[in-house]
């Protein structure tokens, strides 16, 4: 039996790898003899950079930007063996796990430290950016990010705005012409972890924000913010920013980057399935074992296990999903190429020791797993 194990990450607590490798011993105690390869996924989340670089024999460069909260950080970026392309995760500079929970305040957060990365990759002579946009303690429309490479944001006052969300509510005045000259040549494939719209009820603010410390009446504010600035660059630049698929991913990134010249939304689930070649693998392969941190309704809006289980579902293949958790609509998944779900958790207990127990729980719930499709053998 050939076994392809194809996870995401659970934020927090273990890598892509990690997970697979819990899963694999697991398994391994009741199918010993099987085939086994594991395939670290991504879906423009933390593990995008590695899965990549694995992939093509790149390497990573370490370089010092500024964290969501305006302090100096280390951060890495991904260049592929043949040089050509960057590959960049909004996570490393700009990601949530850089935020101690009782600093989480998206109303002042901000995506500056993912544009200097960008501004490295731009000035190593790159010619193709992928940007993983999963993961970011923002909610500022990627307008830090834009500032990084030289874009100017103003109130009415000329002055220029601030770092964080709050600030879009003051927006008058775009300025793009200095931006990084070397954006005139780059192609930007922006890899979103989801299909939201900027704003509204499943926008950016309201479906995300909570998690990046906003509170209801922060959501609303934030909200607020977003369409004021998405009002702009469409009386500006006559640029829709609002509806496109992926415009509310990272806080409202997807939409901010829809300003730069060169630069596509995509589902990066896609982009990292081709660049591990996932089709040919599942076609190899008699049971696919994927997985996330927690799965509900919104895994269907282009997290990693649906992209890998409709990929499966082409090719006639069975997938099972093991979960960190699960929230009540997680049933939707099922419409979408999952045959069966199984969270992880045995026992209530703190989050903090729940995290830490994530790889015991994993291999003790691959393992019976594998023993109830023993029965189907």
């Amino acid at each position: 039996m050939n076994i392809l194990i194809a996870p995401d990450s659970f934020k927090e607590s273990l890598s892509a790898l990690e997970v697979a490798q819990a899963i694999a011993t697991g398994f391994k105690k009741v199918f010993p003899d099987a085939q086994y390869q594991l395939l670290p996924m991504a879906d423009g989340g933390e593990g995008t950079v590695q899965s990549i670089i694995d992939a093509t024999q790149g390497k990573r460069i370490y370089n010092t930007v500024t964290d969501p909260l305006g302090n100096p950080t280390q951060a890495f970026w991904g260049i592929t063996g043949d040089g050509k392309s960057a590959i960049i995760e909004i996570a490393q500079a700009s990601g949530l796990h850089l935020v101690p929970n009782a600093q989480r305040n998206p109303l002042i957060t901000t995506s500056y430290g993912t544009g200097e990365l960008i501004k490295a990759a731009l000035d190593e002579g790159v010619q193709h950016i992928i940007l993983g946009i999963g993961g970011s303690a923002t909610n500022d429309a990627g307008v830090g990010l834009l500032q990084a490479l030289g874009a100017q944001f103003f109130d009415e006052q000329n002055q220029k705005l601030d770092y964080g969300g709050a600030a879009l509510t003051k927006l008058s005045r775009i300025n793009l012409g200095k931006l990084h000259p070397r954006l005139q040549q780059v192609h930007i494939d922006v890899a979103c972890d989801v299909n939201n719209p900027l704003c509204g009820a499943q926008g950016a603010s309201a479906i995300f924000a909570p998690q990046k410390g906003a509170t209801e009446a922060q959501v609303k504010q934030l909200d607020r913010a977003l369409l004021h600035f998405a009002q702009k660059v469409q009386q500006q630049f006559n640029i829709d920013i609002q509806t496109p698929k992926g415009a509310g991913a990272a806080g409202g990134m997807g939409s901010g980057l829809l300003l730069l010249p060169h630069a596509t939304l995509k589902s990066g689930v896609t982009i990292v399935a081709e660049a591990l070649n996932l089709a040919k693998k599942i076609s190899q392969a008699d049971l696919i074992i994927t997985g996330e941190g927690r799965m509900d309704a919104q895994s269907i809006q282009g997290k990693t296990p649906i992209g890998v289980a409709q990929i499966a579902k082409t090719a006639g293949k069975p997938v099972i999903a093991i979960v960190g958790s699960l929230r009540a609509d997680y049933s939707a998944v099922y419409k979408h190429g999952i045959d069966a779900v199984f969270p992880i958790i045995t026992q209530i207990d703190t989050p903090e020791n729940t995290l830490q127990q994530a790889h015991n729980n994993l291999k003790s719930s691959a393992e019976n797993i594998a023993r109830l499709w023993q029965l189907k053998s």
